[in-house]
């Protein structure tokens, strides 16, 4: 009996010793097998770390984090054929519009136009941020502290992203002053005072240049989109021309930020729109608009009016094993240009 225990010991303890030594080929030569790990834990117990199927899941769910902070973005025409063609620029091509036609005559033939129209370029360039923790904070912090990265990250790009529309939707060339409260007209930003806020009347200046300008609505050609700060709508909503976007629209049918609408203007609220009174670190603070009266800028435009080029989509980095395992960065990382498209169909304001 004890000769029998101790031959099946022997041979469940060779299967344990083939099962833990390295595998042997066809040829007989022994290799170790290679296996794909998602963590860095698999990593360190000898697996290989296939990251790119987690970084593609993150990628997309910085995108879901970024949208609800994003304005701008939601109005821009975007081109992504540097994701496929070579190059740092794109070409976004805009044709002119037709000389009217007119009365035909029977038996002559109708006179044809040749089409005719130009190029805006945006050129692209890298754009990113990154965060680092250490190992000991991720295994002994009570919260998730990659997802919360990833959820900056997130906040952090869109931020970005909209900076960036801003700064080319108010580069605009075509300026509205907001009047003084007894209605005497501002031509230049030096003479705005406390009076000088943005009224109906302003909003009205504004649309009679874009309607000059033959500029198309936005939204399928019905309306007029007004980006604001917080505290150029505040008069705004005491108007009696103002309706409230809840008594208008369902939820799931207005645009992010939007907040109300006077006769086709809708309003975008936003704290990125320039202005003076902000803290100097604020994305949103311009020294050319702090004085004794602070200003503050709006922007008004239809369709087209400014444009961006992705050349890479966000994607959301890591930076590999750093420091044997001991630290870990996340970074966003997008190639994408923005440029205003046609001038004419914008107009800033400028008010107190």
């Amino acid at each position: 009996m004890k000769m029998k225990f101790h031959a099946l010991k022997a041979l469940l303890s060779g299967f344990l010793t083939v099962a833990h030594a390295d595998a042997v080929n066809k040829s007989g030569t022994s290799y170790t097998p290679a296996f794909s790990v998602a963590t860095t834990a698999g990593q360190t117990n000898g697996g290989t770390l296939f990251s790119d199927a987690i970084r593609l899941v993150y990628s997309k769910e910085i995108e879901f984090k970024a949208l609800p902070n994003m304005r701008f973005m939601q109005f821009a025409q975007t081109k992504t054929e540097l994701g496929t063609e070579p190059g740092m620029t794109i070409s976004m091509l805009t044709y002119n519009n037709l000389t009217l036609g007119g009365k035909l005559e029977e038996a002559k033939q109708i006179v044809t136009q040749a089409l005719s129209g130009s190029t805006k370029q945006l050129t692209v360039t890298e754009y990113g941020n990154a965060v680092s923790v250490s190992e000991m904070l991720v295994q002994s912090s009570f919260d998730d502290v990659m997802a919360s990265a990833t959820v900056l990250l997130g906040r952090d790009y869109a931020q970005v992203v909209d900076c960036e529309l801003r700064d080319a939707a108010l580069s605009g060339t075509n300026i509205v002053y907001a009047s003084k409260g007894d209605g005497t007209k501002n031509t230049s930003a030096a003479t705005l005072d406390a009076t000088s806020t943005l009224k109906v009347s302003t909003i009205k200046d504004a649309i009679e240049i874009l309607s000059t300008n033959n500029a198309p609505k936005a939204v399928g050609g019905s309306y007029w989109i007004c980006f604001v700060h917080p505290h150029q709508s505040r008069t705004l909503r005491d108007d009696p021309a103002w309706i409230d976007a809840s008594k208008y629209g369902a939820p799931e049918q207005l645009f992010t930020g939007e907040i109300g609408r006077i006769d086709d203007c809708r309003f975008i609220e936003t704290t990125l729109m320039c202005n003076g009174a902000a803290a100097t670190t604020d994305p949103a603070y311009d020294a050319d608009l702090k004085g004794d009266v602070n200003k503050y800028k709006a922007v008004l435009f239809g369709d087209a009016y400014y444009g961006i080029a992705f050349g890479l989509p966000v994607e959301l980095r890591d930076n590999g094993v750093e420091d044997f395992g001991r630290k870990r960065s996340l970074a966003w990382y997008s190639i994408f240009g923005v440029g205003k498209l046609h001038d004419e169909y914008g107009v800033v304001i400028v008010t107190a």
